[in-house]
């Protein structure tokens, strides 16, 4: 009898098991859908007729696969492919930034005793909680008024050079490294920037890859501060662009949707290359051996 029983109580674990996780596989799923659907109907709108507002497109589905769209998306403007270079510019300029000035600033917060660091440390801590857009209207001032750099890539390059998140993400991952490793260093007589250059930067191409894609992605999907620095579509990036196709009267939806696949596939190709980047940066620095 007692066999029996732990048998039936088995069968009922198992059937609860197999409900629970019948249940959540269902909420995962509805979820995955909700999340990719707005990509997916931008993906088939853009491979879908040259409509001119949303209205014109009632199904997911388009009655027909064509590239007007992406030839409408070109022929817009003369300056659609210069937006995309734009966009490769800016981001690249602030990636290059980001990691080398952010990893030297992380490398002296986390193994170099100045007078003053925690106080410098804790003010690039404030500044993280600083929302974006706070900063917009000083650095519009700082940037347009006082310098007058409306429409260059200065402008637009400048004010994320060095944030304070990757400075941050540094010196978490460099406080993890071995102080005796540089120690050995000094004793063998090698400098500061030595030490930085031919053996800390070797031992943190996880974090400097972190770093470098999350920085690319923020800068290219920005939107707000290159429409604020510039009024030439010569010099807009391919977010400002967009913008270009929504008229008063009426959006022309289908191109539109086109030059935002083009301007997406850069993450497409980030993620699925480097995905396991992706994965390290969720915890990277926090966990210190």
């Amino acid at each position: 009898m007692a066999t029996t029983g732990l048998y039936s109580q088995h069968l009922h674990n198992k059937k609860v098991l197999y409900l629970r996780n019948t249940v959540i596989t269902i909420v995962l799923v509805v979820l995955a859908a909700a999340t990719l659907f707005p990509i997916c109907y931008m993906i088939l709108s853009a491979f879908g007729p040259n409509v001119s507002t949303a209205g014109n497109m009632r199904t997911i589905f388009p009655s027909r696969f064509t590239l007007e769209s992406f030839k409408a998306f070109f022929h817009f403007s003369d300056y659609s492919l210069r937006w995309i270079l734009n966009s490769f510019v800016v981001a690249a300029g602030v990636v290059v930034g980001n990691v080398i000035f952010a990893s030297m600033a992380g490398y002296a917060f986390a193994k170099i005793r100045f007078k003053g660091s925690k106080v410098l440390f804790g003010l690039i801590l404030v500044a993280m909680m600083i929302p974006y857009q706070v900063t917009q209207v000083p650095l519009y001032i700082l940037m347009v008024q006082k310098f007058s750099m409306t429409n260059t890539y200065a402008a637009m390059i400048l004010p994320g050079l060095c944030t304070a998140y990757n400075i941050f993400l540094c010196k978490q991952f460099f406080t993890g490294l071995p102080t005796p490793l540089i120690e050995s260093a000094k004793i063998e007589g090698c400098n500061q920037f030595q030490i930085f250059t031919k053996i800390i930067l070797p031992l943190s191409k996880t974090v400097l890859a972190v770093m470098a894609i999350n920085t690319f992605m923020s800068s290219w999907n920005d939107f707000f501060w290159p429409f604020l620095v510039t009024n030439d579509p010569s010099m807009y990036t391919i977010q400002v662009g967009l913008k270009q196709f929504k008229f008063a009267n009426e959006t022309l939806f289908a191109p539109m949707m086109a030059g935002a696949t083009i301007s997406a596939l850069p993450m497409f190709v980030l993620f699925f290359a480097l995905q396991k980047y992706f994965m390290e940066g969720v915890t990277i620095g926090a966990v210190k051996g």
